[in-house]
């Protein structure tokens, strides 16, 4: 049987209206505009699924690895939780714009309405414009008229909570949470698989051929949170060569690695597979099959059943994702 390597994949940009050209200056990613917004880095999203770009898979899609190993790659209870699913999107968005002010259904709605998952994130800022903002939640408790108005007379940008962010900063976005990424801002997202989304208000801006991007109105008043709440911003530790918790979420857990040295980890009883997605420098990562080299802006998945991962660096700053 071949064995399960560390592995990497083509990334599948997306071009936006609001994007730039950050993606392929800072990370050297295969842009083709200078309004790429996203490039999904590992994904089994139906028509954008991954494609290794590496070693005896290199070809192979995300979906068909997980047909043949199974357990093997994903982790026995990872499959009795989501099935052959792989349940983790990575992203890289680089907002030359502000995005579209949006919120995700969680799980149970979801389900009922589009047979699909609910969408929990986590967004990490690895550049930032000066003074560049996210909008994450109310500034105030509110109600659902209040809200329905506020769209209606064009104020509701007063209600919402803006955060201004430098590289490094971390935020949890639970569902239900109104948030939008501010102009100027590079961020990794990690996040359920889904591609949910309710956009709510889009600063009246037209796409490129002249037309008004679709609102989901109906559809967020339900799945909105109307309370003001302050548990949206991650405290993480940065101590070096040691792992530290980030986000531990039902959908995903995250930590991070601030390495200066070489660093191992007995992962035998994870029974997960691991993500590692490179912030800063660069590193080899190596499992008792192989290795693949990461630098700033690559992400590399290890398989489930490894029993240890070598990191060999003279200096990297890694999220580890692990379920």
């Amino acid at each position: 049987m071949r064995q399960l390597y560390p592995l990497k994949f083509t990334p599948i940009m997306k071009d936006r209206l609001w994007g730039g050209d950050k993606l392929q200056k800072l990370f050297n990613k295969p842009s083709e505009t200078d309004t790429t917004g996203e490039s999904w880095e590992l994904s089994a999203v139906a028509g954008n699924v991954s494609i290794v770009s590496n070693g005896d898979f290199s070809g192979t899609s995300l979906q068909d690895l997980i047909n043949e190993f199974g357990a093997a790659l994903l982790g026995q209870s990872v499959i009795d939780r989501f099935g052959a699913d792989f349940p983790i999107l990575i992203k890289f968005i680089d907002a030359k714009q502000d995005l579209s002010i949006q919120l995700h259904p969680n799980d149970e709605l979801a389900k009922e309405r589009h047979n699909s998952f609910g969408k929990t994130e986590m967004w990490h800022i690895m550049d930032a414009d000066p003074g560049a903002k996210l909008i994450v939640g109310f500034n105030r408790d509110v109600d659902k008229q209040e809200y329905i108005d506020s769209l209606k007379t064009d104020t509701v940008l007063g209600l919402l909570n803006h955060e201004e962010v430098v590289e490094g900063d971390t935020f949890f976005i639970n569902t239900g949470k109104i948030h939008a990424i501010g102009a100027g801002v590079l961020l990794a997202e990690i996040q359920q698989t889904s591609d949910i989304t309710y956009r709510v208000y889009d600063f009246n801006r037209r796409d490129k051929q002249g037309n008004l991007r679709e609102l989901h109105t109906e559809l967020a008043v339900d799945a909105l949170d109307y309370k003001k709440k302050d548990d949206f911003k991650v405290s993480y530790s940065t101590r070096r060569d040691s792992v530290n918790s980030m986000v531990d979420c039902p959908y995903f857990k995250t930590e991070y690695l601030n390495l200066t040295r070489d660093f191992s980890q007995n992962v035998s009883g994870r029974d997960s597979f691991t993500i590692y997605v490179c912030v800063k420098g660069e590193a080899k990562v190596t499992n008792d099959w192989g290795f693949a080299t990461i630098k700033k802006g690559e992400t590399i998945l290890v398989p489930a059943a490894s029993k240890r991962i070598d990191i060999t660096t003279a200096g990297a700053k890694l999220l580890q994702v692990t379920i």
